[in-house]
């Protein structure tokens, strides 16, 4: 590979990386193109070299940011007995380090309003995101049938992503840790 390739490689390296923190901080409109080639000290004219659209950097900084959080979510999983790794996955993105660290955090909270309301360009790889992490956490839910395992996980995504939500809006209140508790409980069948 060329000199010139890899620069151009690590220079669409750096801008997707630039996106993604601020995807995870500032949510899709937050993530201007810009203040994302500023983070990488380039102008925006140099954009259009390595994307064609914002939309498709957003795109990839959503798969990207999806991928690192499912990595995190489920790290050395297979270690954990059978019947708690979906409790464990849970407690691990419910957790007051997670709520804390949303730069480095699970990027859909930052994002999700924003498809559903201004951005549905973005809807395709949103739901493609959710069921690959859907899949995955099935595969560790306790249940009988593939359906109801599905299901499952899908309500626990959703009870991760808004519960995370809650709790990062009003973080530093006492309310914020009472929301991760309940949602770990009603998450466990503690109701």
């Amino acid at each position: 590979m060329s000199v010139k390739v890899e620069r151009k490689e690590r220079t669409r390296a750096a801008i997707v990386a630039s996106a993604c923190d601020l995807l995870r901080q500032r949510g899709i409109g937050g993530a201007r193109v810009a203040d994302v080639m500023s983070g990488v000290g380039l102008t925006v004219g140099g954009f259009y070299a390595h994307f064609a659209s914002k939309e498709a950097l957003v795109d990839e900084a959503i798969r990207r940011t999806a991928t690192a959080m499912r990595s995190r979510l489920f790290d050395r999983i297979e270690e954990k007995p059978a019947a708690v790794r979906a409790e464990v996955v849970l407690k691990r993105y419910l957790s007051a380090a997670h709520r804390d660290d949303a730069a480095n955090g699970c990027p859909m909270p930052a994002v999700v309003g924003e498809v559903s309301t201004t951005t549905p360009e973005h809807r395709d790889v949103l739901a493609e995101q959710i069921s690959e992490l859907a899949e995955e956490l099935a595969r560790h839910v306790v249940k009988s049938e593939a359906t109801t395992r599905r299901a499952t996980a899908l309500g626990m995504i959703a009870l991760m992503y808004g519960g995370i939500s809650l709790a990062r809006a009003v973080k530093g209140t006492d309310l914020s840790d009472e929301i991760l508790r309940a949602c770990r409980a009603f998450g466990r069948g503690e109701r």
